[in-house]
């Protein structure tokens, strides 16, 4: 389960390395060992259903999804998403099925609190350790780059900043004289390209990343020549990474590799997932809001006259129009096709209620029908009124890449502060939190952004 919540590939992956196996591993052994230890702690024996409720912990839970180069911060909102889906789902199951009623109450209450803890803690002791761990015994792979350009000094930066990859650099190679080359303080110059696979074949080098401009294809096959006589692994970082990438990744057609510069976030399975958490909590969420649904809108109808829902035209997935869902709020009911006004503090096209729904959020509960009906998500960048599209659109670089997703009820960059306000500041720092979002999207983050609306509604004292 939680390698489904996370799927965001790296930018850099060493294959089936220690630091590879902790990521996969330690989870699922702390959320297993935490079962059995609540357990002899309560005085219970190693019985079948704790066996099989262990194993069942273990499988659902592999391979981990705690990076650990992921920030403490990062790894515990992890952590404590994917701690509370597990349960959820295991406890629903547990319920359902009645197997819940093979344990003790204690034991299980023990295991859901202890567990988050037990595994921040884990985390936390091996960030501290295994770096030391590597270095004794030996375990680092020794990695070169050729090619001293912004890319390959991205490469060695990562290596450097990074220990858990498991890699220790040690120079680069490049035909330049160091005088003509960008500035690589403490980051030695071991000579020539011409001289790399001797150097490779005499130090023991495990990994070559070969950061040369795609430009440069003679002098690349030249090197890989040359590098036949090794046993070193060899990398090709094409110059193309330098660019601002969404959901970068290696792919296929009929055998022949591609690589994506810019593609959504949501195929194959990934899609599959998010398609289905938008309609099981659409539908959970509209089970638990029908009142307050039935409330708000006669608060609406009996406050002002006009229709109670508001429809407006939005560019949804691909840039294409939707009508989007709102509890109308004001005394006017602009498209906004044409043109666009934003709302300001003391609105007069704002009704004293349309005031209160706004402020609390109220009026986008419609929305959630939209995703029903599968022209929005519960989490994507907000969509824009058409008028507000086509007047940024040609202002903000990417503003249309963040289209390559269904428009959100909420997004990352509401969360983060960007809530409101349609001049040109806020909205770039939006579309900034909106293409974060398109790199970084996983299960875990949609939670998390779940979670975070709505404290952010209950404390944002600047909506209108």
């Amino acid at each position: 389960m939680f390698a489904v919540l996370d799927r965001n590939p790296g930018f850099l992956r060493a294959s089936f390395t220690l630091p590879r196996m902790i990521e996969a591993f330690l989870d699922p052994v702390v959320v297993a060992a935490s079962l059995l230890l609540c357990a002899s702690a309560f005085g219970q024996r190693f019985s079948a259903p704790y066996v099989i409720l262990a194993l069942m912990a273990f499988s659902l839970s592999f391979p981990g999804n705690v990076r650990l180069h992921d920030g403490l911060g990062k790894a515990a909102r992890k952590i404590f998403v994917n701690w509370s889906l597990f349960v959820l789902i295991l406890g629903g199951f547990g319920v359902a099925s009645g197997y819940h009623l093979y344990f003790p109450r204690e034991v299980l209450i023990a295991w859901g609190l202890a567990t988050p803890l037990a595994l921040l803690a884990s985390h936390v002791l091996v960030r501290l350790t295994l770096p030391r761990v590597l270095a004794i015994s030996h375990a680092e792979r020794r990695a070169v780059v050729a090619g001293v350009n912004e890319i390959g000094i991205r490469v060695s930066s990562e290596f450097r900043r990074q220990p858990f990859l498991g890699t220790k650099f040690v120079g680069f190679f490049d035909d330049r004289a160091r005088e003509r080359l960008p500035e690589i303080t403490e980051m030695p110059l071991l000579g020539r390209l011409s001289e790399l696979a001797d150097f490779v074949k005499r130090n023991d080098v495990d990994a070559i990343y070969l950061a040369l401009p795609m430009a440069t294809q003679p002098r690349i096959l030249s090197v890989l020549d040359d590098l036949k006589d090794t046993t070193a692994s060899i990398y090709f970082v094409p110059d193309i990474f330098v660019t601002d990438l969404i959901q970068g990744r290696l792919d296929y057609v009929s055998g022949m590799p591609v690589v994506a510069v810019c593609d959504t976030p949501f195929t194959g399975v990934n899609g599959l997932v998010k398609r289905s958490s938008d309609v099981l909590l659409s539908l959970l969420i509209l089970l638990l809001i029908s009142p307050v649904l039935l409330v708000t809108a006669l608060g609406v109808k009996l406050t002002s006259p006009g229709p109670v829902i508001f429809r407006q035209r939005r560019y949804g997935l691909d840039g294409k129009e939707i009508v989007v869902y709102k509890f109308r709020s004001m005394t006017v009911t602009e498209d906004g096709d044409k043109c666009y006004t934003q709302v300001t503090r003391n609105d007069s096209r704002v009704t004293p209620f349309g005031a209160f729904i706004r402020r609390t959020s109220l009026d986008e509960l419609p929305q959630f029908i939209n995703v029903l009906q599968g022209r929005m998500s519960i989490v994507g960048p907000r969509p824009h009124a058409v008028a507000v599209n086509e007047g940024y659109r040609k202002l903000i670089p990417g503003y249309m890449v963040r289209h390559k997703v269904k428009p959100g009820i909420t997004g990352w960059a509401q969360v983060n502060g960007f809530r409101g306000g349609d001049d040109l500041h806020h909205m770039t720092r939006r579309i900034e939190y909106d293409l974060e979002y398109l790199r970084n999207w996983s299960l875990t983050l949609d939670l998390w952004i779940v979670f975070k609306t709505v404290w952010v509604v209950f404390r944002d004292r600047h909506a209108y």
